[in-house]
This record gives C-alpha cells, structure tokens and sequence, in this order.
C-alpha cells in the first residue's frame, strides 16, 4: 500500500518541482532589466502621448548592451539594423551602465514595444519609433530655468566659500569664466564678496545644473566689478555697467582654482640646481591632470620635450605675444606644433615633467620676445556693446543693478 501511495506522489512532486523553476526562471530573467511600469502623472513622456500605453522605466546594468535591451520585444534582424544604419544619430556601442531607459508599449497582455528611448544625458535622449518602419531620432527633455541669487564672502578661497555656504560649485566655475578677464583669483583677499543672479535648471522637479549668470557684482580689491549677460548677432556675452566687454585678448590664468607657488622675479632659489637665477614665470600648484588652457587665440610653434621644463607647449597670439606651459604631463587632444588653438582650449595637463619638485604649471608671457609678469599684463578689451543696442543695454542694467544691491 505504501508503494502504491508513493509511486502516485513522486509524478505531483515532480510537477511542482518543475512549476517552481519554471516560475523562478521568468521572474528572474536579466531580459526584463528590473525596468517597472509607472503612471506618469503626465499624458505625455518624451514628448509621446502616453494616454493609453503602458511605460517602463529602467537603467542600463553592467555590460549590458542594445541586444539584451530589445530581444524579448523585437528581432535579431532589427537589432542589426539599428546597431548599422542608424549609428549617424547615435552609435548603440556608447551606451553606457547606470544611464536610464524607457520601453513605451502597448497594454495587452502580449505587450507590443512601440517606442524604445535611451537617455544620453540629463537632457537629451535618443527615441526609436518602432510603429511602422523604424524611425530614430534625438530629442531633448523640457528644461525649466528658475531665477535665484546668491552672494558670499571670501574668507580664504572662492572655492571654499562656495562650499562652506553650501552653494553649488558650478556656479563658482561659471562665476570664475566671467571674471577670468577681470579678477585674479589666486590674489582674492579676505572679505572680497560677490552677489550673483543666475539660473538654476531642472527636468520635472530634479535639478540638473546652473544655467546662464544673467547679473554680478564682485567686491574685490576695493573695487566692484559687474558683469551682465546681454545677448547680440545671436551670441550672449557678458559686459560691465557701462556696455564694455568684460572678455579681454588674454585670460587671467590658464587653469582654474590653484595657488601661485613661485612668482615672477629676477633672483630665485632654484629648488633643484640649488643656484640662484631669474624666474620669469609664475608657478601654479595643482594637482597633477588639472586641464590647462590657452590664454588666448594662437597658433602652437612648440609642443614637444623642452629640456628642464619636460613637457612643454608655446603659443604664439600674434605679432607681439606668445604664452609658454611648462612641465606638463601630457598634452590636449590633437595638440601639436603648427595647430591653431582657441581661448580656453584645453592643451595638456599639470605634470611634474623635467626638473621639478611636484606638480605644477610654468606659465611664461612673452612680449616681443622678452618674458614680462603674467600677473601683471595689461590686455585690450574686445568690442562693446553695439551702439544700436546700447540704450537696450543700460535700461536691463538699469532694472538688475537693484536686484543685485536687494540681494541679502
């Protein structure tokens, strides 16, 4: 009897045995991504209407790939095509792990993909249209600009202020590109201040960045110094009260947030040699693959191993000035001697190359072929704002300068 009773039991465990990883297997494919389905409280995503379809959100894993994305919902042979004729839109091998996703499908319990969408960045993303023939393009997200202020008081560096009031850093980069003419912030004093309108960018209620400064004012070496944002022939550009161009044919520096470690002089200690002799440059400390820049428009007459200085670059601006970086530890994309390069181009970084006690930049400004202080180099202004535009000009500077001295 006990026989009979377990040759009947052995076929049902076994049937539930099966059932159970036939359960495990469907509810734990890597096909499905861990993507969900969500109901926006909009009708629209991605500028799609939505109103009857269903949507899953999901995010790239580790080395996964377009194939692994799209194979429960489409065809080998359409992922073929897409990786083949559409890379002139976006080429499917730079997708990249941790960035988000979204299938638009429909709502039947045999879910038909209509739309596949890959987030690029925070702000654009890349739609394949799956309805009729493939279609494929880019898009961009609704992006909301937000009007907010700020000011602070410099107590030991720029950088520092910005995080010990809990101000977004990049605002403090974008404060230090308009002033990078005008103010030298590696001899920013105690109790220099700033007040700043500008605009904060969000998606939804995420914030995402800092969009344009619109207007500011730094106290600095008991001056003030504004700058406003105005727009002209299509491109915005920032100018003082009075409608002169705070861009100028030089930067002040060629990197960002640093300190002068050896200044311009006619007798220093080399730490090296040990002897005495001129230096006629300023040293910038950095930590080694801080970005450099060129300070100005030019053509690259010297890129190459330049004895003491190691690594080494010089620009030639025009008939009168040429920049020297010295002690690099590598060089920009496609830099090389005979190469134009634009103001603010990245052309190597920070290094100890050559005779050098840690990492820093040798910054050298030639005027005629004699070395002069890059700290203290007089630069033209470029062009003001256009005489037609000038009345529209002052009455913004009118309206802002208010809302600046508001600021508390």
């Amino acid at each position: 009897m006990k026989k009979i009773r377990l040759r009947q039991t052995v076929p049902i465990l076994s049937g539930i045995i099966i059932l159970l990883c036939l359960i495990v297997v469907f509810t734990t494919s890597p096909e499905q991504d861990r993507a969900v389905i969500t109901r926006p409280p909009s009708h629209t995503a991605y500028h799609i209407n939505i109103d009857t379809l269903d949507i899953m959100f999901g995010e790239v894993e580790q080395d996964q790939n377009l194939s692994e994305l799209l194979s429960r919902y489409t065809s080998d042979q359409m992922i073929d095509r897409i990786a083949k004729t559409t890379r002139h839109i976006f080429d499917v091998r730079k997708i990249r792990s941790g960035n988000k996703f979204a299938r638009i499908t429909t709502r039947e319990v045999k879910k038909k993909m209509l739309f596949f969408i890959y987030e690029i960045s925070d702000t654009d993303f890349v739609v394949y249209d799956f309805r009729d023939s493939l279609k494929v393009y880019r898009d961009q997200k609704l992006v909301t600009r937000k009007i907010k202020n700020a000011r602070g008081t410099v107590i030991t560096s720029l950088w520092n202020t910005f995080v010990n009031n809990g101000l977004d850093i990049n605002l403090a980069l974008k404060l230090s590109d308009v002033y990078a003419w005008t103010i030298d912030f590696y001899g920013l004093q105690s109790g220099d201040n700033f007040k700043v309108i500008y605009e904060e960018l969000s998606i939804d209620t995420n914030q995402i960045g800092i969009g344009n400064i619109l207007a500011s004012i730094f106290h600095s070496g008991g001056k003030d110094f504004y700058a406003f944002y105005f727009v002209q022939r299509g491109t915005g550009c920032f100018f003082d009260e009075k409608g002169q161009s705070l861009q100028r044919t030089f930067l002040k520096a060629p990197l960002h947030f640093s300190r002068i470690s050896s200044r311009f002089t006619h007798s220093r200690m080399h730490p090296i040699l040990k002897i005495s002799r001129p230096h006629y440059g300023v040293d910038y400390s950095a930590p080694r693959g801080t970005p450099v820049v060129a300070i100005g428009d030019g053509k690259i007459i010297q890129a190459g191993w330049n004895g003491g200085y190691g690594r080494y670059i010089m620009i030639r601006h025009n008939s009168v000035y040429s920049t020297g970086y010295g002690h690099l530890s590598g060089y920009g994309t496609g830099i090389r001697a005979g190469r134009y390069v634009k103001q603010g181009e990245v052309v190597g970084y920070v290094g100890s190359s050559g005779l050098s006690t840690g990492p820093h930049l040798d910054f050298r400004v030639y005027k005629n072929g004699s070395p002069v202080n890059p700290l203290t180099m007089e630069s033209p202004p470029a062009k003001p704002v256009d005489t037609a535009n000038l009345k529209e000009y002052l009455g913004l500077v009118k309206k802002l300068i208010p809302q600046l001295d508001s600021i508390r």
